[in-house]
């Protein structure tokens, strides 16, 4: 009877150590919080005028349409762009980056802050 306890003990350890090293690695892994913004918007005290996300190219990481390309959006966006790990009030986002590969690098929980090492 002890062996049997023993041996659930170990496994819940086990277990609950896997659920923590999951947890650590997803968190590592996952897309960083991001609004569409337009980037000729800035105010010095709100920041950046949130928009709706279909100004923006889904999945990019800087620019929308390239350096110095703009396109035409909804109600006059004219270079709308993702904007990551901003504090969000009011329609309006601040304190963030434009870049993807930055805002993960700001890491989360079990991740490393060092970015990679290219020049």
């Amino acid at each position: 009877m002890a062996e049997t306890r023993r041996r659930l003990r170990s496994s819940t350890v086990v277990l609950g150590g896997m659920g923590v090293l999951a947890a650590a690695l997803s968190a590592c892994g996952s897309d960083p919080d991001r609004r569409c913004v337009d980037r000729d918007s800035y105010d010095y005290i709100n920041g950046y005028k949130v928009v709706a996300d279909k100004n923006c190219k889904s999945g990019s990481s800087g620019s929308s349409y390239g350096k110095g390309g703009k396109k035409k959006g909804t109600k006059g966006v004219d270079d709308a762009d993702w904007y990551y790990d901003a504090d969000v009030s009011n329609g309006w986002a601040d304190g963030g980056t434009f870049s993807r590969d930055e805002a993960v690098d700001r890491g989360g929980f079990g991740c490393s802050g060092s970015g990679s090492g290219g020049g």
